[in-house]
């Protein structure tokens, strides 16, 4: 262990394939479905997330004498910030403006996804003692890393708020962010979680389902084998309208779907409509232990509140007829708090080298965290669910 008991090394993988994936998955653990190696070797094999587009693997391995593997981290040296959802642009434009590099950078995430999770994974079982010198170590071994490449920063992205705690011990700067997630308080049924709401947005959301009710759409979750190929077809066509539309290009590739069906099977849930037996809507979710995480959302024709029914109330329905703890929405949108998902606090950790920038960095987060604790606060009064005796 790192005080001493017994040694260890810690290794790089440039890739998934040098990764042993039963033991990855032993510290990964089985809740979150973003860090197994099925999800994160899906992004690597279908091109989606590789050298080429700007993600070279790092992964750091922390192995004992017999090679048996203690802690992991995924980790990618990056030329660009696209596909990370905490967003450093801005940072990067004031370093390089005052004739600084800021690009290539250490990222600790998992690329294309808006979702907490475990970053600085230990083996179960260690006792907290050891499994904390271990997320440490990873911690450590970063800024080495980045050290001896030169680089100028590392960013760990969306991880929980105690291993965010601990990096803040550490020296690394601590910024908080906000999503917005739906609770489940033990419905029984969506008729249970209305009962809870406002009169009027009760009302609001029952016009909202009524309305695509009324269109005649055959709206289904369908899971694992469930999916074939022809519902991939048709997602990633959806999934393309979208991203370019909005974002100009699309950062997963269609072998990416086939890959994510294959090897995750039944922690997929694609939310699937269709007309006429003609497909027109699909949100792609990821089921983790206790949470229903959304993804990605894309149509072929415009339908009044299609996108609230596919994303948000058919993602409500699945967890609580599949008892999850809560539902996950992705990135922004304050326009979900009336549909029940209310704003929750993340969080992100950042080692920058310079000091001149981590200073000013430093300053800018303390400012935006306060900022951000004051919209919380006022987007949470605006709840939608009947105040409680």
């Amino acid at each position: 262990m790192p005080d001493g008991r017994e040694a260890i090394s810690v290794r790089i993988a440039d890739t998934f394939a040098d990764v042993d994936a039963a033991a990855w998955n032993a510290c990964a653990g089985p809740d979150d479905p973003f860090v197994s190696h099925a999800f994160l070797s899906a992004l690597e094999d279908s091109g989606s997330a590789t050298a080429d587009t700007g993600w070279l693997g790092h992964h750091l391995i922390i192995e004992d004498s017999k090679a048996r593997y203690l802690a992991c981290a995924p980790l990618y040296l990056k030329n660009h910030s696209y596909g990370e959802y905490v967003f450093d642009w801005g940072w990067a434009e004031a370093y390089e403006r005052a004739g600084g590099k800021y690009f290539p950078k250490l990222v600790s995430a998992v690329p294309f996804t808006p979702a907490s999770g475990p970053r600085l994974m230990t083996l179960p079982g260690l006792d907290a003692e050891e499994a904390g010198e271990l997320r440490a170590a990873l911690a450590a071994a970063m800024v080495q890393i980045a050290e001896r490449l030169d680089v100028s920063s590392v960013h760990v992205n969306f991880l929980p708020e105690a291993d965010w705690r601990q990096l803040g011990d550490m020296g690394y700067l601590q910024r908080q962010g906000q999503q917005f997630h739906w609770l489940n308080d033990g419905y029984e049924t969506f008729d249970d979680f209305l009962a809870t709401l406002t009169s009027r947005k009760r009302k609001n959301i029952r016009k909202e389902r009524a309305r695509v009710a009324d269109a005649g759409l055959d709206i289904r979750a369908l899971t694992g084998a469930e999916i074939t190929e022809a519902h991939w077809d048709a997602f990633y066509r959806f999934y393309r309208n979208t991203s370019d539309r909005k974002w100009g290009s699309a950062y997963l590739t269609r072998d990416f779907f086939s890959l994510l069906g294959e090897r995750c099977g039944d922690a997929v849930v694609l939310i699937y409509a269709e007309m006429d037996g003609l497909p027109i809507a699909g949100a792609l979710n990821v089921a983790g232990s206790d949470v229903l995480y959304g993804r990605n959302w894309g149509c072929d024709a415009n339908f009044k509140f299609l996108h609230f029914e596919a994303c948000y109330y058919q993602a409500i329905d699945y967890a609580i007829q599949h008892g999850l703890g809560s539902v996950e929405a992705g990135a922004q949108g304050p326009h979900k708090i009336q549909r029940g998902y209310l704003p929750t606090p993340t969080y992100s950790a950042h080692w920058i080298a310079d000091r001149g920038l981590s200073d000013a960095v430093a300053r800018f987060l303390q400012d935006e965290r306060r900022g951000i604790e004051h919209e919380m606060a006022v987007l949470t009064e605006h709840s939608p669910f009947r105040k409680r005796e």
